[in-house]
């Protein structure tokens, strides 16, 4: 595809140790249109000397490379020239999920799956979802990582407020290392947490177990028809909405997308709002779009809980964005405040909310 006249290209910098790899991505690009490879880095090293050197406007990034990691080289070019990254890893190593989900959590902008063979059945799927994931996240203003603990907002407990008995959250771009910094913050979640996470085939098992890994509870991928239990976490698997019933059980749904998702997380919300009403809490995370803003309301007007992201920690405004446009959002925090709202009979002081 040829760009239009006078249209911008989006210079890529590649980092990808294998030669077969990056000559299909190069081509990739090419055949694509409206991409300027800057260059390519054989290793993390290279890569995050290139990317001081080259400023483009997006790094597409191996996440197991020699002599540094995706996740190593990811830190260093956030914490010294802040550029969009976007991971690509094969979903068959357990080693390289990891490092895709370290990188996302230092400030790389999403992952993907490295796209198969030209010949490959999926290979065109995989393709556009490439290209157009590259042209997105170009767009995307990023800022400085640096290793800093967040101030906590002020919370205290208050007569009258009613204790969740379900948590749902849902996020996007830049969501996923701040799920694993709110639930780190827990010894035990009150109750049962459902999460909607956009993310690409393949990867949420591996997420799931990642987390695993770093939390203090358990954390599952939803099976139809379970029972939820207070202090686990639900993730939506592949390709499937995520819903929940009166008695906590799981219901799961190949219902159409909703704004290009599945699992939806207005789909999630509004199910939580259905289902458990003023007994439930709502919380969504950084994300590109408008998806769970109009869930999130709906919880709201249940009676139930709402919180969103402050733009400050958000990688992308949109989805909270929205969702406080829509008046949708009772609570607009960082990570430390919303950490705070999963503990039993806490809640944030009146001057934190909207």
């Amino acid at each position: 595809m040829i760009p239009p006249p006078n249209s911008r290209l989006i210079r890529v910098l590649i980092a990808e140790d294998s030669r077969t790899q990056s000559a299909m991505l190069a081509m990739i690009l090419e055949e694509s249109g409206g991409f300027d490879l800057v260059g390519i880095a054989p290793d993390g090293v290279a890569a995050v000397d290139m990317a001081v050197a080259l400023k483009p406007d997006i790094i597409l990034m191996d996440c197991h490379m020699p002599r540094a990691n995706g996740f190593e080289a990811a830190r260093r070019i956030m914490e010294s020239c802040p550029t969009p990254i976007v991971m690509i890893s094969s979903t068959a190593s357990e080693t390289e999920l990891v490092y895709s989900f370290e990188a996302v959590k230092v400030g790389a902008l999403t992952f993907l799956g490295k796209p198969g063979s030209f010949d490959a059945p999926e290979h065109e799927e995989q393709r556009q979802t490439l290209v157009n994931t590259l042209r997105i996240m170009s767009e995307v203003k990023v800022v400085r990582r640096v290793q800093t603990q967040m101030k906590e907002r002020i919370v205290r407990e208050r007569e009258g407020d009613t204790v969740p008995k379900l948590y749902a959250i849902a996020g996007s771009t830049g969501a996923p290392g701040v799920l694993v910094d709110i639930l780190s913050a827990c010894v035990r979640p009150a109750a049962p947490v459902l999460v909607v996470q956009h993310m690409a085939r393949g990867f949420v098992e591996g997420f799931a177990k990642w987390m695993e890994g770093l939390l203090r509870f358990p954390i599952a991928v939803a099976q139809q028809g379970e029972r939820t239990r207070s202090g686990q976490v639900y993730l939506a698997p592949d390709d499937l909405h995520l819903g929940i019933d009166p008695h906590g059980r799981i219901q799961l749904a190949s219902a159409p997308p909703e704004e290009g998702f599945r699992p939806s997380a207005d789909y999630l919300f509004r199910s939580v709002a259905a289902a458990y009403g003023h007994q439930a809490m709502g919380i969504l995370l950084s994300g590109m779009g408008r998806d769970g803003a109009m869930g999130l309301k709906a919880i709201r007007d249940a009676g139930g809980a709402t919180a969103v992201q402050d733009e400050a920690s958000s990688v992308v405004f949109g989805m909270p964005g929205v969702a406080v446009a829509l008046g949708a959002a009772r609570y607009v925090l960082p990570p430390a405040g919303l950490a705070r709202l999963l503990l039993p009979g806490k809640s944030i002081d009146d001057r934190e909310g909207q």
